[in-house]
């Protein structure tokens, strides 16, 4: 019997991943391998199956619970007796279902119309800590299969149009199996389109697609944390026949600061200080996101120490309230002392009672003592 592969590891997911992380997992794979966009590779046919597979199990609780525990001999027996009890449509509405949350080309239009929803697209952008500070406004450059305009996105040669499929007799759907258990799945000769392209488009070679670049403009809020997405409405690819477009997933980066540091809507700044500094206490100006500001360095601030300035962090991104701005006082050791800095400490050390390291001599001194 062939070993199975484990569903977290078609996914690319820990098995601690959250259902949205099991979903935005799934739709990457699914938008790479869909037949659709890989005709006549089996392969990427293979792993599309294989990752509907480990979406359909991990995608549900119940289903999952039993996976984590057992494996997938926990699923076996569970798997058959739901199937048993499901209609042949009851299983096709399911494969639909996926494509639904996840924005696939095979969900159907909402109205029960033969047209499908088109595929959903994602692409990063990256922004700085001032621009999630204040909220920013981005150019967006990407690329997504459009209507080819030469067919209308037919893919027929133009003065001629597609034929109703002789196979499903243009449902786009066939029903497999017999008696109590019977499945109905896309037509494999029109590949669930419902028709077939005879003469194709000589510029799209009958795929009714073409790769377009396109520009927008997105509002990306303040107090975006890195990782989140923004979903621009129906700026994906177009459906077929007449289905409305799928959505555009902004990622948004967060470029790294060359001063601060962010722990969710909290601003950190590591401050390097003196010892006499720490010692002796000092007013400090430091750097904010906004312009700056005034600290006081109590005497005998010791290393770490942490100053909090209420309200000088990040906005949150539902509630709008701002968080706070941590100075994290880190106390530098100089590494060259002058004559006079290094005799003023010994001095010093002799009134803590404490041990240090000699005075080495000079170099003139030292030459000296090789002439005796």
């Amino acid at each position: 019997m062939a070993t199975q592969r484990d569903y977290y590891e078609i996914l690319s997911l820990e098995r601690t991943a959250s259902g949205d992380e099991v979903k935005r997992a799934y739709r990457r794979m699914a938008m790479k391998f869909h037949p659709d966009r890989n005709p006549n590779d089996k392969e990427a046919e293979g792993k599309f199956k294989e990752a509907s597979q480990a979406y359909e199990v991990l995608s549900d609780p119940d289903t999952r619970q039993r996976y984590d525990r057992h494996g997938h001999a926990g699923l076996r027996g569970a798997s058959m007796h739901d199937f048993s009890r499901m209609q042949a449509g009851d299983i096709f509405s399911m494969f639909e279902d996926i494509f639904g949350n996840m924005g696939g080309g095979g969900r159907r239009a909402p109205g029960g119309g033969g047209g499908q929803r088109g595929y959903d697209l994602e692409t990063e952008v990256e922004i700085t800590f001032e621009e999630v500070f204040k909220g920013v406004e981005k150019d967006i450059e990407f690329t997504r299969q459009d209507h080819c305009p030469t067919c209308s996105g037919s893919g027929a040669k133009p003065g001629t149009s597609p034929k109703p499929c002789s196979t499903c007799g243009g449902q786009g759907r066939v029903a497999v199996g017999g008696g109590f258990f019977r499945m109905v799945q896309a037509c494999p000769h029109c590949r669930g389109q419902g028709t077939v392209v005879q003469e194709k488009c000589p510029d799209c070679k009958g795929a009714g697609r073409k790769p377009k670049k396109r520009v927008l403009q997105v509002r990306i809020p303040a107090g975006i944390q890195d990782g989140q997405a923004i979903r621009i409405p129906a700026e994906g690819e177009p459906g077929a026949h007449g289905g409305i477009r799928g959505d555009l997933h902004v990622v948004v980066r967060v470029a790294e600061h060359e001063f601060f540091l962010r722990e969710d809507d909290h601003l950190v700044l590591r401050l390097p200080i003196s010892f006499t500094q720490a010692t002796l206490g000092a007013a400090l100006t430091v750097p904010t996101l906004e312009s700056s500001q005034e600290i006081e360095l109590k005497p005998g601030t010791q290393h770490g120490e942490m100053i909090h300035l209420k309200g000088k962090g990040f906005p949150n991104l539902r509630s709008g309230r701002r968080g706070d701005m941590v100075v994290v006082c880190m106390i530098d050791i100089p590494r060259k002392l002058t004559r006079e800095q290094s005799r003023l400490l010994r001095e010093y050390a002799k009134t803590e009672d404490v041990a240090v390291n000699p005075e080495s001599k000079g170099f003139w001194d030292r030459i000296k003592e090789t002439l005796k």
